[in-house]
Parts: C-alpha cells; structure tokens; sequence
C-alpha cells in the first residue's frame, strides 16, 4: 500500500514537473530570442558589458525570490498551516507576509537607487578605469532597481499558488517578463538616445507584469492578498527565522556568479557578456527540468515533513535527485561536446561575431560541467528547506563561497573568463556532496545505493550519446555565419538522434528513471486514444 501511495505522489511531482518544465521551456525559447536581439543589436561590446552588469541585479533577485529563499522560507509553514490549519488563518498569514514584503522590498528599492555607485563600485570595479561604461552601467542599474519590489512580490504569489499545487499560471509568468523585454529591444530601444535604456526599461516592466499576471489566479483561489499588521503571528515569527538564512542559502551559486563577474570586469572586454550568456545557455536545461522539479517536489516534501512521514520524505528525496540527474547529465553531455555549433546557430549573426561565439562556448563548456551538480543542489537544499533545517545550507554554501573565489583566483590567469566559470562548477560539485552528506546524517539513509546504481547507467548511456554530438561539432560550418537552414537540420536531427540512443540504452539498461516515465507516457497516451474512441 505504502509503495504504491509513493507511485502516485511520484507522478504527481512528475506531472507538476512537466506543467512547470513546460511553461519554462516557453520562458527559454522566448529567452533565447530574447538573447538573439539582444546580441545581434549590441554584441559584446561596451554597452552589452554595462547592461549586463546592470542586470546581475534583477537576475539574482529572480533568482533569490522567485527560485530561491521566498519559496523555501515561506512553503513549508504556509503549506503547515494549510494541513493542520484553517484556510482562513492560512490566508491571513499570507496577509501578513505580504505587507511585511512590502514595505520591506518598496524601502530597499529607494536605498539601492541611492547607492548604486557604490554597488557598482563592487560589482565591477574594473569598469572605474573607463568612464563611459562605469556611468552607462550605473545608469541602467537605477532604472532596473524597481524590478526588486516586483519580483519580491512575484514571489510571494508564486509561492502561494505552489502550495495549493497550482503551478502552470506561476511557471508562466517569466513568459511575460520576456515578451515585454524583446519588445523593447525592438520597438522601444531604436527610439532611445542610448539604446541599451530601452532593454533596461522593458525588464522593470515586465517585472511589473509577472506580478500581474498571478493576481486573477488568487482571487479564483480566495486568496487575495490585502494589507495585515498581525506582526506577533506565529507563523510569521518562523518564516522570518528561516527566510534570513534560507536567502543566504539560496544566493550562493549567484554570490559566486557575481565574484565571476567582478574578476571578469578586470579581462579583456566581452568577458562579462560571455559569461552571462553562458550560464544563459545552462540556465535552459536547468530551468526547465532542476528548478522545474525543485519547484514540484518541495509542497510534497514540506507535507511529508509537517506529517512526520520521515520514510516517504526520503523516498520522495531520492526519487527527486535520481529524476534530476536522469534528465540533467545527458544535457551537459549535449551542451559540452555540441557548444559551439549552439552559440553559433543562435547567437552568431549581426554585431555577435565568431571571436564572441568563441568565448561564449568557453564559458558553456566549463559551467557545463557543473549542470549536473547545479540541479542536484537544488534538490538536497529542498529537503533541509522541508524539515525547516536552514543553518545547515548556509554554513556550507558560506564556505562554499571562499573556495569559488579562491579557484577563481587560481584558474582566471590561465583560463581567463573560463577559470571564472569552472571555479562555480567545481563549488557546484562541493556544496552537493557535503549537503548530501550532511542530509544522510539527518535522515539516517537517502537510499544511495539506489542513487548510485541509477546514476552509472545515466553516465554510461550518457557518453556513447555525446559521441554523436562530438561528430557534429567537428563541420567547418560552425566556424562562420549563415546557412541557418542547413545548420539547423544537421544540429536538430543530431539532437533528436542522440535522443532515441540515450533512450535506447537506457531501456536496454533497465533506468527506473526511463520506465517510470515510459510508463506515465503510454498511460497518457492510452487515456487519449480511450477518450478519442468514445
């Protein structure tokens, strides 16, 4: 009873895995196009540079709320609440995070426009040696504050909407966020003095409509969020103990990402717009399948946790980090041995020139690397978030941040802007050893032999697929532009073959990971064919 109760609780993470994979996958394609005006209108050149800069900001806000510490602070006792509660005193607790959120975001806007010299003073200290870059990009980082206020709130709702396992409408959101900003690199930006503002006004507009977007699904909800000041809650007593230490948790992999960024700010130019697009191009898999099933798993792991479930809650733990590895290590497979014909096929055109789809596939290969270990965090910092463990995370992830910038010092001189990236990577691979380490400790068992006999046959069918790749990569035609009908035939149908082989073994190897999802698939497609007959 209890092993098939786990069967269904696991297609109901898979399933909300896969509404929130594929609103994400939507999200990345817009986010590709996106990254192709964006490239194609400034390159990597001295305006991409101070944007980009600019928009570390917003990006690890994003990051910090909407995929990181609002989420994990907040889930697990709303979600508490929502199981040994009333919906009423739910809702009120809602209420009252939401006003504290407010007021809290709204007053930390108004410092950070204030003091944006002296943040980009700390993010980019290289650039004080070029005036130009140094005001373009203080300029932009004031336009593009607000966006903090936003998404804060983005956040709250989102979190919201998990725990009453709605997922699609939140996951949808970043959609939004950028259909306003390939607008404006389009329609706005060619009408501005300085092009770039237009970019940085689209993204606090569309931080705006991420926002927007949610409100309509909590209203059919009953949970409209209004003003609250029943600051002497409980609830909000423990979402203000955890949400402190889970931001600190949750910001390290962008804590690291912005010490890249400020080492970067002192290489050559282009260094900086390399990265970013770089850990763009592993942020696609990682959205779309990590942060997806983070996302999903984390309302089930917190109910599992409120119940005292500790069996189902590891069980769910496993299923969770061998899913992700399943999806995840043929991904970096793909992205490392097939990175040049990627940047080339999407970036290289107009001001992104061959010299730039160079440096970007540096950066791929070397945060490519660490694909694995980026989702397979996301999943163990879950787990401690659902039994409201936060200290753990942060004393790992702290000292996780003094090895990142002890490698990068180490790896910047002869790898340049590629050291800055595999030093994250090698963090990465880390923090998720010691995290799992330290859980096994908690738990008593995470099921690691069964961890591990799943994840030799993802590495062994992994390998023989990337030999595919490997092949593609090695045609002349990725050295130039153009020929975008030709290349994308030759990329999709290798991405497409190395597809079935990866399955193929795989099946052959007996993946529980495989035929669990076979088995939902042929299910899915039974149900379909049954109702198209009646």
């Amino acid at each position: 009873m209890t092993r098939y109760s786990d069967m269904i609780e696991d297609k109901k993470i898979t399933k909300a895995a896969g509404i929130i994979g594929l609103a994400t996958f939507m999200s990345r394609i817009l986010g590709l196009v996106r990254d192709i005006v964006i490239a194609n209108s400034f390159g990597a050149k001295m305006a991409a540079d101070a944007f980009y800069v600019a928009y570390r900001i917003p990006n690890l806000l994003r990051e910090l709320f909407a995929e990181g510490s609002m989420s994990a602070g907040f889930i697990p006792v709303f979600t508490e609440y929502l199981t040994n509660r009333s919906k009423s005193e739910a809702k009120g607790l809602a209420n009252t995070i939401f006003t504290i959120l407010f007021i809290t975001l709204s007053v930390l806007t108004l410092l950070g426009i204030l003091i944006t010299p002296l943040i980009v003073n700390l993010l980019a200290p290289g650039f004080l040696s070029d005036p130009e870059k140094y005001s373009l990009t203080i300029y932009l980082t004031k336009i593009m504050f607000p966006y903090l206020l936003f998404i804060g709130l983005a956040a709250l709702t989102m979190g919201i909407l998990n725990s009453l396992r709605s997922f699609l409408t939140p996951a949808l959101s970043p959609v939004v966020l950028n259909v306003v900003i390939i607008f404006s690199v389009l329609f706005l930006s060619p009408k501005m003095e300085m092009p770039i503002v237009g970019v940085a006004i689209g993204v606090t507009i569309g931080g705006l409509f991420q926002l927007l977007i949610q409100i309509p699904s909590l209203i059919r909800r009953d949970m409209s969020l209004t003003p609250s000041f029943d600051f002497s809650s409980p609830g909000v007593r423990r979402i203000g103990k955890l949400l402190l230490p889970v931001s600190l948790s949750s910001s390290v992999n962008m804590v690291n990402i912005f010490i890249g960024n400020i080492l970067a700010s002192f290489l050559v130019t282009g260094s900086v717009t390399y990265l970013f697009y770089g850990m763009r191009f592993i942020h696609f898999p990682l959205g779309i399948f990590g942060v997806a099933l983070a996302t999903a798993i984390l309302p089930t792991l917190s109910a599992h946790a409120a119940t005292g479930e500790k069996e189902k809650l590891r069980d769910t733990f496993s299923f969770g980090l061998r899913f992700v590895f399943f999806i995840t290590i043929p991904s970096m497979i793909g992205l490392i041995v097939l990175r040049v014909p990627i940047v080339n096929l999407i970036l290289q055109r107009g001001e992104f020139d061959y010299t730039a789809t160079v440096g970007t596939a540096q950066a791929v290969l070397y945060y490519g690397l660490g694909l694995w270990a980026f989702a397979g965090v996301r999943i163990v910092l879950q787990a401690f978030y659902s039994i409201q463990d936060t200290k753990t995370p942060v004393k790992v992830g702290l000292l996780g941040v003094g090895i990142n910038i002890l490698f990068s010092l180490l790896l910047m001189g002869p790898l340049k802007h590629g050291g800055l990236a595999l030093a994250n990577s090698i963090v990465a691979g880390l923090t998720l050893f010691s995290l799992a380490y330290m859980l096994r400790r908690r738990l008593g068992r995470i099921d690691g032999r069964r961890i591990i006999r799943s994840l030799w046959r993802v590495v062994l069918a992994s390998t023989f697929m990337g030999i595919i790749g490997w092949f593609i990569s090695q045609d002349k035609v990725w050295t130039f532009d153009g020929q975008i009908i030709y290349k994308t035939f030759i990329l999709g149908g290798g991405i497409l073959l190395s597809l079935f082989i990866y399955s193929l073994l795989m099946y052959l190897l007996k993946s529980e990971e495989f035929l669990f999802l076979f088995g939902i698939i042929k299910e899915r497609f039974r149900s379909t064919t049954n109702r198209s007959e009646t």
